[in-house]
C-alpha cells in the first residue's frame, strides 16, 4: 500500500540524516516507528530512564536528607552506585 504523507522540511532532514547514519531506507524507518505506535511494540528504555529509575539521578535532599523519620542518611552518590553494584552481583 502506497500512502503519501507531507513532513515539515525540519523533520524530512532529520529522517534523511538519520537514514544516512543508520544505513537503512526511510520507508524501514517510518514502518517501524509506525508499528511501534499502533502495534504497542516497547522501544528498550534508553540510559537515563534506567539511572532515574535506580535512583542515580534526581535531587537529595541538602541538610534534611539523613533526618527522614528513622532511615539511614543517604550517601554519597558514588557511596549509592557502590552499594547497587555490589547488591547486584552479591554471590
Amino acid at each position: 500500500m502506497t500512502t503519501t504523507v507531507r513532513l515539515p522540511h525540519r523533520v524530512e532532514q532529520a529522517l534523511a540524516t538519520y537514514c544516512v547514519e543508520a544505513k537503512r531506507t526511510k520507508s524501514e524507518v517510518i514502518v517501524e516507528l509506525l508499528e511501534q505506535r499502533f502495534m504497542g511494540t516497547q522501544t528498550e528504555r534508553t540510559p537515563y530512564e534506567l539511572a532515574q529509575e535506580a535512583g542515580f539521578i534526581g535531587c537529595v535532599g541538602g541538610n534534611s536528607a539523613g533526618k527522614r523519620a528513622g532511615k539511614p542518611p543517604v550517601g554519597s552518590t558514588k557511596e549509592r552506585v557502590t552499594a547497587a553494584i555490589r547488591k547486584k552481583h552479591s554471590r
